[in-house]
């Protein structure tokens, strides 16, 4: 059951759960008053939502054209009112404050037009930040994992969240919690990383964040998105059972013990030949009848009616809707299609019990009465507008008149900020503790100050190099030429010349990202062979559909870097100018011969709109690098699909050419420092429904400050069914300073040795295992050799998930 749900009252502030007994009564005997009085259609028209988007002029909410075809207008919908409106800022360059008015009058409209006054969920995107026009722009997930550090991720989300719930935003399509299986698949940049506890502790922080400002957090894409075959968007998925149950569900199955979330969006995947918005046994019997789930589900969109167009398991629309209903989906996105008359239909001919639709329907309308939508005195006034009433717009402008002068609407321009300095702190904050230093040969970062630079590569003067595809410059601002960012994104270019203002800096493009035109190669090893040091800028271009080297849409044949950058790295290193090379992408690429042979190697993963200076400050020595690598980087262009979560036969062996060795593995990235560990002591055995304890000692032996990642690694040599080599099961951020160390003692649960048997059911089998106290996965530092004794123990969903660290600072080197 979920014990953290958010509740606000009718304004959407935030209400303390402890006085709402009362209110949560009435609320609930709301939702069953609408039921018994609602008419089927009135039903159907709260399952499903309206894409929208918002006007320029401050104009209402208008349809949005689409690739299925073109939705009822909103005034054939309104008598029966809506459940849901899309991306109301998520789909035009809009000024958030006339985009806010804009979403009230489409509110005002909505509950006007329908019999019980019942306002529609707005949603939007906010998978790296708000998905708004001069809203901030945060690192894309893959980076959230680099940081190691859910405390902030979790800082991020209610940042996030507050800014949409200020303009009228009650949902967010976010987080992604799919589990990366192969790094060819383009949407590896809204993924958290290639290991479940990982995913699931950052994704789960970034979720409470959301739901604590308001906003109903959206975990997706459940499940199994990202294990589908050759690494292609969309398409089959064939993983067993056992890689489902202890890789893909562990991060949903503890964002929804843990976060307090309030909806899921099922994957468009097939598993095995069944589609996620059909699967009963997902949906229903997983989430709900098991873990407890009491939320929504919603599509992912056009979901429902892929059920009929590309899987082929519904004959009509009728039939897709009867499907993903009776399985479990609540709310269809991003428009009606199959929820409309087709489901009526369905439902006239006894294809669907009406019990059905109401099941989904109380689901939606208690989430509703959650956000205060059904209280008598909700107004769609949103909070950022309710403090302009009167002094910017005058009374009538927010509460009476549909019109209001130009004059006031120009007034009205610029007075929301949803880039405020404080966001963007935490943009930079989160920037900076994810790049990753991946090599430093000779110790040639930081870097003291260079007479001349050479900046070459594609990635050195494009202002959206640090961005995502689901941020709104790339999402939606692509689309629209010549329309201003919204945000200030300066360029690689432009934040060296900042840090480095003594340095002459020769920039140099070389090559485009993923043209194979090698003409500027010539001015680029010219200007390298010129230069004290190359800074060799390269990665992808994020986008939708082929129109990026990464993101949605975008999946890759190999590793290997997109279009000519590999040979102008080749190039670059020939000249014999140390290489300092630097990635800003959206996936792990193999670097051939620059793994050995540049004079450093910064890895990056979109690091949103403060990364250039993230960059810079890791060059100069003003920041420390603390990023470790949520994926491995692969040493071979070929060798995917390849995680570091693979059994003793997916590494290296005698009987195959291959090698999958990674160049740089899960977890790795340096300092400039160095760390020793030491003392270690452990309990060498406990029962099976006991508890390991280890602890050992860190210190700081190198001459600056610096943050180690402890990372604890579970090894089980002998087990029933085949396991990893070593999977994660805890880590901590120790910050210390030259010379101090730190005590570490890690409580370690039984429970995390578990796994799925063969019998199905997840089981503690007795046996000798290894705790790996490490660096990262490939840099074991201390190991532990322990015995769980006694019968083997199944366990369930309420099984304990996380080792408990306990941190104490020591003794600086030195001191007495």
């Amino acid at each position: 059951m979920n014990d953290n749900v958010t509740t606000t009252d009718a304004q959407g502030d935030l209400t303390d759960l402890t006085d709402l007994t009362d209110l949560t009564g009435q609320r609930a005997a709301r939702v069953e008053q609408l039921l018994s009085e609602m008419t089927l259609g009135e039903k159907i028209g709260q399952l499903y939502g309206l894409w929208a988007g918002a006007s320029e002029n401050g104009a209402e909410v208008a349809p949005h054209q689409h690739d299925m075809d073109k939705p009822p207008s909103l005034a054939e919908l309104l008598p029966d009112g809506l459940g849901q409106l899309t991306r109301p800022f998520g789909t035009v360059p809009v000024d958030p404050a006339l985009g806010a008015l804009s979403l009230l009058r489409t509110q005002r409209r909505i509950v006007a037009g329908n019999r019980f006054a019942l306002p529609a969920m707005a949603h939007d995107e906010c998978l790296a930040g708000f998905a708004a026009w001069g809203a901030t722009t945060y690192p894309v997930p893959l980076a959230w994992g680099a940081a190691f550090d859910p405390d902030l991720v979790r800082e991020m989300g209610g940042a996030i969240g507050r800014d949409m719930r200020s303009v009228g935003v009650h949902q967010g399509l976010a987080p992604v919690l799919d589990v990366v299986r192969d790094a060819r698949w383009g949407r590896v940049e809204e993924t958290i990383g290639e290991d479940p506890y990982l995913v699931g502790t950052t994704a789960t922080a970034y979720i409470q964040g959301l739901e604590t400002a308001g906003i109903v957090a959206t975990l997706k894409h459940f499940a199994g998105y990202s294990a589908s075959r050759g690494g292609r968007n969309l398409a089959p998925v064939g993983m067993g059972t056992r890689e489902r149950a202890d890789v893909v569900l562990p991060p949903f199955e503890m964002a929804v013990r843990e976060s307090g979330v309030r909806s899921v969006m099922h994957s468009y995947t097939d598993t095995d030949g069944v589609p996620c918005a059909a699967d009963e046994e997902l949906l229903t019997g997983l989430l709900r009848d098991t873990w407890g789930f009491e939320g929504t589900v919603v599509s992912d969109y056009f979901g429902v009616a892929f059920l009929k167009t590309l899987h082929g398991v519904a004959g009509d629309w009728g039939g897709a809707a009867t499907a993903a209903l009776s399985a479990g989906v609540d709310v269809e996105l991003p428009t009606v299609k199959t929820f409309g008359e087709p489901l009526r239909e369905a439902v006239a001919a006894a294809l669907l019990p009406e019990d059905v639709i109401d099941r989904a329907l109380r689901r939606v309308l208690t989430q509703k009465a959650q956000l205060g939508l059904l209280d008598p005195e909700w107004s769609p006034v949103p909070p950022a507008l309710a403090a302009l009433a009167g002094a910017d717009l005058g009374e009538d402008g927010l509460t009476g008149a549909d019109l209001v002068a130009p004059e006031a609407l120009e007034r009205l321009r610029g007075t929301v900020d949803l880039d405020s300095p404080a966001h963007r702190d935490i943009s930079r904050r989160l920037a900076e503790q994810s790049v990753i230093l991946l090599s430093n040969r000779e110790g040639r970062l930081p870097l003291r100050g260079p007479a001349r630079i050479a900046l070459v590569g594609p990635q050195a003067e494009s202002p959206t190099a640090v961005l995502g595809c689901y941020s709104f410059p790339v999402h939606v601002g692509s689309q629209h030429p010549g329309t201003p960012y919204g945000i200030e994104l300066p360029t690689l270019r432009e934040a060296l010349a900042a840090e480095f203002p003594d340095s002459e800096i020769v920039t140099v493009a070389g090559s485009g990202i993923d043209t194979a035109d090698t003409t500027g190669f010539a001015d680029a090893v010219r200007a390298a062979a010129d230069a004290d040091l190359v800074i060799a800028a390269l990665g992808d271009r994020a986008g939708l559909f082929g129109r990026g080297t990464s993101g949605e849409g975008c999946d890759a044949e190999s590793l290997a870097l997109p279009g000519v950058q590999g040979q102008l790295l080749d190039a670059l290193l020939d000249t014999g100018t140390p290489v300092v090379l630097t990635l800003l992408a959206g996936r792990p690429y193999a670097l051939g011969r620059a793994v050995d042979e540049a004079a450093a190697i910064v890895q990056s993963f979109f690091p949103g709109q403060e990364g250039t200076s993230a960059l810079a400050g890791v060059f100069s020595g003003r920041i420390t690098p603390s990023g470790r690598l949520p994926v491995s980087v692969p040493r071979l262009t070929g060798a995917q699909p390849s995680t570091y979560l693979v059994p003793r036969l997916g590494q290296l062996s005698e009987v195959s050419n291959l090698d999958p060795t990674p160049a740089f593995g899960f977890g790795h990235g340096l300092t400039y420092t160095t760390f020793g560990w030491s003392d270690l002591r452990a309990r060498e055995s406990a029962p099976t429904d006991g508890a390991l304890e280890v602890s050992f000692t860190v210190r700081n032996t190198g001459p600056a400050a610096g943050v180690e990642v402890v990372q604890v690694y579970l090894h089980d040599p002998v087990a029933s069914v085949v396991q990893p080599v070593q999977r994660l099961i805890g880590y901590a951020r120790v910050a210390l300073e030259a010379g101090e160390s730190a005590g570490i003692s890690v409580h370690v649960p039984a429970d995390l040795a578990s796994f799925t048997g063969r019998n199905g059911q997840r089981v503690v089998e007795p046996g000798e295992l290894e705790l790996r106290l490490a660096a990262s996965s490939t840099d074991t530092r201390l190991t532990a050799r322990c015995t769980l004794t006694g019968p083997a123990r199944t366990v369930d969903h309420t099984r304990e998930l996380h080792a408990r660290f306990t941190v104490t600072a020591g003794e600086a080197a030195g001191r007495s």
